[in-house]
């Protein structure tokens, strides 16, 4: 008989760490972006012409963004299947969220009770609403469309997967990065014929 005694050190996974991002998408919505302008001329004090220092404009330009439009909480949005959701599975799911909150304010087991029971209900509805999402959605694949849909989206995943950021470097015949768009072309050109 072999006795053995381990100490084994077990590491936390690290969460990594995202910067904080101004939603700058937030100008799409006229009334974000006229409110954004407003502060912005007020704390360039009504200049019609901006400062010379363009580091200073821009971080005014951050600033007021922050301000204004907000920021982002830097972790990551968990990207959640809600495709199949319609208006019941939404609003059963409001109220379970109501019955928690409520549960949590004052421990009964009266809120206690409403909260499992609508727990239960909504898991219901949520299974409904995906069989029949689901159901409808393979009926559409046997179709025509729904083929074209499947190879769309297909597409559509194979070009998400793929880093838009990447840089891509083309050189020349002697190994020297090319950096015009012309130059590019023309070696691209040559490389084809």
């Amino acid at each position: 008989m072999v006795v053995c005694r381990m100490t084994l050190m077990v590491c936390k996974k690290k969460r990594s760490e995202t910067e904080k991002k101004t939603k700058w998408w937030k100008l799409k919505k006229e009334e974000c972006c006229e409110e954004f302008r407003q502060k912005l001329r007020q704390v360039l004090g009504g200049q019609v012409l901006l400062p010379d220092d363009w580091e200073t404009t821009a971080e005014v330009i951050r600033e007021t963004g922050r301000k204004v439009l907000g920021v982002s909480s830097g972790r990551r949005k968990e990207d959640k299947e809600t495709w199949w959701w319609n208006e019941e599975v939404q609003d059963s799911i409001q109220r379970k969220r109501l019955a928690k909150k409520k549960w949590d304010m004052d421990r009964t087991e009266e809120n206690r009770q409403e909260y499992k029971e609508l727990q239960r209900r909504v898991k219901r509805e949520v299974s409904k609403a995906k069989q029949k999402a689901y159901d409808e959605l393979y009926t559409r694949l046997d179709t025509r469309e729904g083929e074209k849909d499947l190879y769309r989206l297909a597409r559509q995943r194979d070009r998400d997967g793929k880093d838009v950021q990447q840089v891509r470097v083309i050189k020349d015949r002697d190994g020297r990065v090319l950096t015009s768009e012309e130059s590019v072309q023309r070696r691209c050109k040559e490389y084809f014929e």
